[in-house]
C-alpha cells in the first residue's frame, strides 16, 4: 500500500487512533454554531471520507447523537478520556464520516472546496466566492448530490 495514501489522526491524549485510506471525498469549512462550539474556534474542518476506507486502529471512541442546524440527527464521535471530537455522522451505518480535521497528525496538504454555513461565519472570517470555491449560506438540501459534483473538482 502507497503510504501517500494513508492518513492518521486521533484524540489529543492519544487514547484514540483512527486512519483513512484514500483521497477525502471532500474537504469544506463549516462556519455554523455547532462547529464554532465543537472547534472552539470560528469554523470547523469536515474532512468526508468514505466509511469503508476508515478504520479506529486504537482505542474505542463514545458516541453522543446531537440535531444539527439542518434538523438532521448527528452522531459524534469522540475519545472517553480526554473529549476531543474525531468525527461525526449521520448514523453507524453512514457512507461517509466527517472526520474533524484538526485530529489529523498532518493537516497541511489540506485543501478545502469551500464554505458551509456562511450566515454563522464570524464576521472577520474572509470567505473566498472566486475561483472553484462554493460557499452556501446554510447547508445543501441534497448533500449527496453536492457530494459527487465536488468529486469532479
Amino acid at each position: 500500500m502507497d503510504q501517500a495514501t494513508i492518513k492518521e489522526g486521533g484524540c489529543q491524549c492519544g487514547a484514540v487512533r483512527y486512519r483513512f485510506i484514500g483521497k477525502p471525498v471532500v474537504t469544506y469549512l463549516c462556519h455554523c454554531q455547532e462547529c464554532q462550539k465543537q472547534s472552539a474556534s470560528a469554523f470547523g474542518i469536515s474532512v468526508q471520507v468514505r466509511r469503508k476506507n476508515f478504520e479506529i486502529t486504537m482505542g474505542t471512541p463514545k458516541f453522543w447523537q446531537r440535531l444539527a442546524s439542518s434538523g438532521r440527527g448527528v452522531l459524534c464521535a469522540f475519545c472517553p478520556d480526554c473529549g476531543s471530537r474525531l468525527y461525526h455522522a449521520s448514523n453507524h451505518e453512514s457512507e461517509n464520516v466527517s472526520i474533524k480535521g484538526g485530529s489529523l497528525d498532518d493537516v497541511s496538504d489540506l485543501k478545502p472546496l469551500g464554505h458551509l454555513w456562511t450566515r454563522s461565519a464570524q464576521p472577520w472570517v474572509k470567505i473566498d466566492r472566486g475561483g472553484t470555491a462554493f460557499a452556501f449560506e446554510t447547508e445543501p438540501e441534497d448533500f449527496d448530490e453536492q457530494l459527487a459534483h465536488w468529486a469532479q473538482v
